[in-house]
């Protein structure tokens, strides 16, 4: 059976009016997953729960102070001066 555009729009709409509203949630949560993974991705991330230690706090702030008085460096200018291309960064795969 052959569905133009329209016909499936239509199709969808009438299955989602006939949902209980509990079951409304998941089949958004799914469409939205479909229009953009990626956000879905990031969304469901688990939230990092590393221990931000005494010299990393530290190490931290003197970054926070550094760009209060100087430009930020672009990521390509420093991949530059570490002879690094972003195409390596890119193709780069973990030692097994």
């Amino acid at each position: 059976m052959k569905h133009n555009s329209e016909n499936e729009s239509q199709r969808a709409q009438d299955l989602i009016k006939r949902l209980p509203p509990a079951k409304l949630s998941v089949v958004i949560a799914l469409m939205e997953t479909i229009l953009d993974p990626v956000k879905a991705a990031i969304e469901n991330a688990p939230m990092d729960d590393e221990e931000i230690t005494p010299e990393t706090a530290a190490a931290l702030d003197e970054a926070r102070e550094w760009l209060k008085h100087n430009k930020g460096i672009p990521h390509e200018e420093v991949l530059a001066e570490l002879g690094i291309t972003k195409e390596e960064i890119d193709n780069f795969k973990e030692p097994k």
